[in-house]
């Protein structure tokens, strides 16, 4: 194939003609899990039989996704962060219209409109995991591709000028005669395999790419070099691109446009990238050195703030309440038990806690529950054992 060929492919791999701006509202997903207990595993083996009720309880439901609400526009790459099981492969697939309607519930849109066919023909998804032949070169994959997937109005020429255009974007020109290989074959290196399973959604020119985790199992550099390339798809050729980072080094984070961070399902932030920092600096949430701003967001996201430490905020609750008509002895060595309402309490700190994180309602709840049982508290004030400054 000459070069004039490869530099000037068919007209549908021109730079994306049908722009997609993705918004997602209030985006729930809860499924139902059977708590089987290893007592009715014996029973069912020995012919025994249980009461519907019993089965019926041992059915629970289980939320993965809970309110997420964000937008995207053409050329911003959208990196959604988060531990493992907070939702992020769950969410790709629900923006990736790979989740049945009925299984979620609230509204994904594009430019406005429900996902229709047309739409999904212009979204790649690129999965976690890499799906190749491990015997076919890198050129004879994506060209095999091309050959399946590009429409029938295209020649075979055209098909492989595409499959060769695409190459050379992605970078993958010294490798396209190097076999993909696994576990078992020497083949490309691990970014390369996962740049050729990129090249395998590029080859119809979506308008809207969503890749989950693509840097997982990559080194520092090979992650920053592809997020460098699906930073360029974005910004250079004006596609949505949408993609789950599960730990970004400083330099990948920094070429993030906009950020969102789950935390057990919910969303904790979402905004630009350069001022995540800022928002949780203003809830008094900072780091105690200068560290990498993922590393923090995912603390945070854990339940885990360098910073602030439990007992500290058990103690400024303390001081909170004695502001609101609560005693608290002067002299710890004799202390009093301190009388105050569950009411007074959480009134007392949403007035000073306007804009709680999931991490500090995690904190209150917790608080709530150690001073439930260690505190007077009750509608008809019935003594129980007190809590005492000197228990911290």
């Amino acid at each position: 194939m000459t070069q004039e060929h490869a530099s000037d492919p068919p007209q549908n791999q021109s730079s994306s003609s049908f722009p997609i701006n993705l918004k997602f509202i209030d985006i729930c997903y809860r499924v139902k899990i059977e708590n089987s207990s290893s007592n009715s595993l014996i029973t069912s083996w020995f012919g025994g039989t249980e009461t519907c009720s019993t089965a019926h309880s041992r059915i629970q439901e289980r939320t993965i996704l809970n309110g997420i609400t964000g937008m995207v526009h053409p050329g911003e790459l959208l990196a959604v962060l988060g531990p493992s099981g907070s939702g992020k492969s769950t969410l790709l697939n629900a923006l990736g219209g790979r989740l049945p309607v009925h299984q979620f519930t609230g509204t994904v849109l594009a430019n406005g409109r429900k996902l229709s066919k047309t739409v999904l023909r212009r979204t790649g998804f690129v999965t976690q995991d890499d799906v190749l032949y491990p015997h076919l070169t890198v050129r004879e994959t994506l060209v095999f591709c091309a050959l399946l997937r590009l429409p029938k109005s295209l020649t075979r020429q055209e098909k492989t000028a595409v499959a060769d255009s695409v190459i050379s974007e992605l970078g993958l020109s010294k490798c396209e005669n190097t076999i993909i290989g696994n576990t078992f074959i020497r083949g490309v290196s691990g970014g390369e395999r996962k740049r050729v399973s990129i090249a395998h959604e590029m080859l119809v020119n979506p308008s809207l790419l969503i890749l989950d985790e693509p840097t997982s199992g990559l080194d520092s550099t090979a992650a920053y070099m592809l997020v460098s390339t699906l930073a360029g798809l974005a910004h250079q050729k004006g596609k949505t691109v949408i993609t789950s980072v599960h730990q970004p080094s400083s330099r990948v984070f920094q070429m993030f446009d906009t950020v969102l961070v789950l935390s057990e399902g919910r969303c904790i932030y979402f905004g630009k990238a350069s001022e995540a920092m800022v928002y949780f600096e203003s809830l008094n949430f900072r780091p105690s050195f200068p560290m990498n701003p993922a590393d923090f967001l995912l603390d945070l996201a854990n339940g885990r703030e360098s910073n602030i430490t439990l007992k500290e905020c058990v103690t400024n609750m303390i001081e909170m309440i004695a502001e609101n008509n609560s005693y608290i002895p002067e002299n710890p060595r004799t202390p009093k038990p301190l009388t105050f309402s569950k009411n007074r309490l959480r009134e007392a700190f949403l007035k000073q806690n306007k804009k709680m994180c999931t991490y500090a309602k995690k904190i209150f709840l917790h608080i709530c529950k150690v001073f439930e049982k260690k505190i007077v508290f009750s509608e008809k004030k019935i003594l129980r054992p007190a809590l005492y400054l000197s228990d911290f």
